[in-house]
């Protein structure tokens, strides 16, 4: 279900991927300011002046095709840019600002660095294009002078998306805010709009060619929105502390697996406890990890007590990944999951661990991912997956709101849903039905849980970073992968994710 409204975070993060898919943002910019620019020549005559008072990021450049476009129409239009046009760093906008430059005859430009450089204008329309949805923080010089400035012109006004000063999200004024009489959102009304209404003015929705399909589909933009700046007084453990429980005497390599995933999304200490003799073949693969012992050859009640202690120092838990099914284990799982939940630690359940708990499945009172495959999905549920993408879709959504719980669908095209929230992913390969590729991705998904990232957020990220992982590793070598082969591109994926539409681009593969 699709909601009325549309947060700054999703829409960032829908632009993102609708230029991953295709649509650029020269696109939608060139939408948006083209709709603005109609809906004022419907509203007023030619003849008045219009002055369009434009900000140096993506609102500005929006700002710019209006001008474009009323000089075109025949209105006589002015632009104020509010700072120096050489910090324009948002590439659509500086592309149509350069538009502007033949243009200086018919379309006046006047730089304004501080606020005594302010023009004292005539006009009968002002447009607001200075700061859009992302603004938060109260305003600062020059932007908040001249927002005090347009404020006491005569003229109407009109704003691009969002009054200046005003929190798209919440409706709360940053210091001063820009009093429109109309406001031009695009594709979706926004939530502060509907609260800030002494200042938005009538609120127009425009369409700028973003298909509501392309809020199902997984893409850079969800990896960006999970992505955290590294301050430099960050400190050990900032970023997350994960703890792995997995292993037996028969599986070593996937706790091992999860582990290295996690690290590789930027989690600062992953623990990984298995049984004592799995536990010593897992430290010899790697000094990165920190390892912790339990006794006997599986997982079993017993090892509770130890666990506890480690508990209280992870933010979240990933468990089940080559714990066999052992009786003790089955039993181990059970109560461990309920010690996790009092803990109050986000939860993974993965591989063995997800098939223990579909004996005892209940809702949680803590966050809860679990990531089966068909095969796993039918042993949770006790039913057989449909073939067809939408009846599959509805399913895991009806049986995630059953669960209160996040499922991520493995396949071809893996399905996400909270059981209201839905996405669809579709990098990945043919390599990846590999052994151990899974095991990857519940290390990227419980890496990003212990960074504190909502759970439907890290499920969504993490199916679009394994599967581009893949991706990267068949480009490169062609299917004959190994799981490890995934985790040096991890980091590849979260420093620059839209790096993927080349592969994407040349592997042949289309939604």
């Amino acid at each position: 279900m699709q909601s009325e409204y549309i947060t700054s975070k999703d829409m960032r993060a829908l632009e993102t991927n609708a230029e991953y898919f295709g649509v650029s943002l020269l696109q939608l910019m060139e939408n948006a300011g083209r709709n603005v620019a109609l809906e004022i020549s419907s509203r007023f005559k030619k003849n008045q002046k219009t002055v369009i008072f434009c900000g140096l990021g993506g609102n500005g450049g929006d700002g710019f095709v209006v001008a474009r476009h009323l000089s075109a129409m025949g209105f006589k239009v002015e632009v104020v840019l509010v700072g120096r046009s050489r910090d324009i760093n948002h590439e659509a906008a500086l592309a149509n600002w350069c538009t502007l430059q033949p243009l200086l005859d018919s379309i006046p430009i006047c730089e304004v660095v501080d606020s005594s450089s302010i023009p004292k204008v005539e006009a009968d329309v002002v447009v607001d294009a200075l700061l859009g949805t992302g603004t938060k923080g109260k305003l600062k010089p020059p932007i908040l002078q001249v927002v005090e400035y347009i404020n006491s012109l005569k003229a109407a006004k009109v704003a691009i998306d969002v009054p200046t000063g005003i929190d798209s999200d919440t409706g709360e004024v940053l210091g001063k805010a820009v009093k429109a009489d109309v406001t031009v959102t695009f594709y979706k009304a926004k939530k502060g709009l509907e609260t800030a209404k002494k200042y938005t003015g009538e609120v127009v929705v425009r369409d700028i060619g973003l298909p509501p399909t392309l809020e199902r589909f997984a893409g850079p933009g969800d990896v960006l929105r999970v992505t955290k700046m590294r301050p430099f007084s960050a400190h050990k453990g900032d970023f997350g502390r994960l703890l792995v429980i997995g292993g037996s005497e028969v599986f070593s390599g996937a706790p091992t697996l999860v582990s290295l995933a996690a690290l590789r999304t930027g989690v600062d200490i992953v623990f990984t406890a298995a049984p004592e003799r799995t536990a010593h073949d897992i430290a010899s693969v790697s000094p990165d990890l920190i390892i912790v012992k339990l006794d006997g050859e599986h997982l079993n009640s017993g090892n509770l007590s130890v666990l506890k202690t480690h508990l209280d120092a992870v933010d979240a838990v990933v468990l089940g990944p080559g714990a066999g099914l052992h009786s003790d284990t089955k039993a181990f799982v059970k109560a461990c999951v309920s010690v996790v939940e009092d803990a109050g630690k986000p939860l993974l359940l993965d591989a063995d661990g997800l098939k223990a708990f579909a004996e005892f499945k209940r809702r949680l009172k803590v966050p809860l991912v679990v990531t089966p495959h068909a095969g796993e999905y039918a042993i949770l549920t006790g039913k057989k997956l449909s073939g067809n993408l939408e009846e599959r879709v509805a399913e895991v959504q009806k049986t995630a709101k059953a669960l209160g719980a996040v499922i991520l669908l493995k396949g071809a095209v893996d399905v996400v849903s909270d059981g209201e929230r839905v996405k669809l992913n579709f990098t990945g390969n043919p390599g990846m039905t590999v052994g151990g590729t899974g095991d990857v991705l519940a290390g990227v998904v419980g890496g990003l849980l212990a960074q504190k990232v909502d759970a439907f957020e890290a499920a969504v990220a993490g199916a679009f970073i394994n599967g581009a992982a893949g991706d990267f590793v068949a480009a490169e070598g062609g299917p004959h992968m190994v799981a490890s082969d995934l985790l040096e591109w991890i980091p590849q994926v979260l420093n620059d994710p839209m790096s993927h539409v080349k592969v994407r681009n040349t592997s042949g593969k289309c939604v």
